[in-house]
């Protein structure tokens, strides 16, 4: 376990950043890269947004985390489920909560906030141990996507310090975590997956594909290229989503976590993003 760090002085908080001056997001994530409509921006254009897509960029990781430190020190003393693990899962929401923390301080201090996420949470019947393995996929798909964003980041000289040293920190957390959450969600899956009929596995692999294509629609904040200055904020997510380079860019970023999910038998397709 690496040393301790304290979240309110592990940074040095600039008194503002300026959106035009600097990259904050590396240009080649930034969420219609590829697209026309990037080609028709300028430099300092093209920053702005940079700036707006990472406090997006944030605020989808601290939305993803808020839940799962609910759903983990919800099933933390449940008997029979996490005891083996329950001590480490201490260790594993005082760091996520400080990741809110890290994250939140950043868009409060330069945005004025995050931006809400728009997810729609239907309630649901479970299989026998369904609700286990969705919880832990969504906490998968939150930290896979995000840790390749991370890695990306996190050592580009062009983009903020500031930006950079979050990302970096973020991900050597986050490497414990996927670890943990992969081997974990393994075993859940060989023990329970025998048990569901056909029917429960289709309907499980359909929410699954669906939970994945709602998590990368977030990239796409209408809000983002308001803020950013771009006309027409629908229409340029609705341009992203639907541009090969944008598609091109989800599958690489998720081509890590799908094939896990194929290997592990919780899909049994590839699915188009």
């Amino acid at each position: 376990m690496r040393k301790q760090w304290d979240v309110y002085t592990a940074f040095d908080w600039p008194e503002r950043l300026e959106p035009d001056a600097h990259w904050y997001m590396s240009p080649e994530l930034v969420s219609i890269h590829g697209t026309e409509t990037w080609e028709r921006l300028g430099e300092a254009e093209r920053r702005r947004l940079s700036f707006h897509e990472i406090v997006n960029f944030f605020s989808f990781v601290l939305l993803g985390e808020r839940p799962l430190i609910e759903g983990m020190t919800h099933r933390m003393y449940r008997k029979a489920t996490l005891g083996p693990v329950t001590d480490y899962l201490h260790h594993f929401v005082a760091e996520e909560n400080k990741h809110m923390i890290m994250f939140g301080m950043f868009c409060s201090r330069y945005h004025g906030g995050i931006y809400p996420e728009k997810k729609l949470v239907l309630p649901r019947e479970y299989a026998k141990g369904e609700e286990d393995i969705a919880f832990f996929c969504k906490v998968l798909i939150v930290e896979e996507l995000g840790d390749y964003y991370n890695l990306k980041m996190m050592g580009d000289e062009r983009i903020h310090p500031l930006v950079a040293k979050i990302n970096k920190v973020h991900h050597i957390d986050e490497a414990r975590h996927l670890a943990f959450g992969r081997e974990f969600l393994s075993e859940m899956a060989e023990q329970y997956l025998g048990k569901w009929s056909a029917d429960e596995r289709a309907s499980f692999q359909k929410w699954l594909v669906e939970y994945l294509r709602s998590s990368w629609g977030d990239f796409y904040n209408p809000a983002v290229y308001r803020d950013a200055g771009l006309a027409d904020g629908y229409g340029v997510r609705k341009m992203a989503l639907e541009h090969p380079a944008c598609r091109a860019m989800r599958e690489a970023v998720s081509d890590k976590l799908i094939r896990y999910f194929l290997e592990i038998g919780l899909l049994d397709a590839a699915p188009s993003l």
